[in-house]
């Protein structure tokens, strides 16, 4: 198992805080996850289809760049039918770039949201009791 790049490092008088860049994605698809009108992440697409990622795989639907204090995230999502795709985009950039400097202390300097499919109710219940 390699070890996780570690993407803010901070020093303080007892020593050093260091987060790495797993946390940073964990922390993003926890925000974007809870924005209703998602129905997943996306691993990608998988023969032409989003491939919808359960709970325990939320980062593999993230990406981020990050330097010393400032991020840029991308997230790779699935979103419900029927929603206004804007409207709910908007909210997870809102919610991934809150959570990120919240807890990190690093400043989002974008939130890049990919639309990667439409899932309908059945398929997003589906996955949920997957999940579970």
């Amino acid at each position: 198992m390699e070890p996780k790049k570690i993407v803010r490092e901070e020093q303080t008088s007892l020593g050093s805080i260091r987060i790495a860049d797993e946390v940073v994605k964990v922390i993003a698809g926890l925000a974007a996850i809870e924005i209703k009108g998602m129905a997943g992440m996306s691993g990608g697409l998988v023969g032409g289809i989003a491939e919808m990622l359960g709970r325990k795989n939320l980062s593999k639907g993230i990406k981020v760049e990050v330097g010393e204090k400032e991020a840029a995230v991308d997230v790779f999502v699935i979103m419900e039918y029927g929603i206004r795709i804007p409207d709910v985009a908007a909210q997870i950039q809102e919610s991934v770039k809150g959570a990120i400097e919240r807890m990190t202390g690093l400043v989002v300097v974008e939130v890049n949201v990919n639309v990667q499919g439409v899932a309908f109710a059945s398929e997003a219940s589906d996955e949920e009791h997957r999940i579970r």
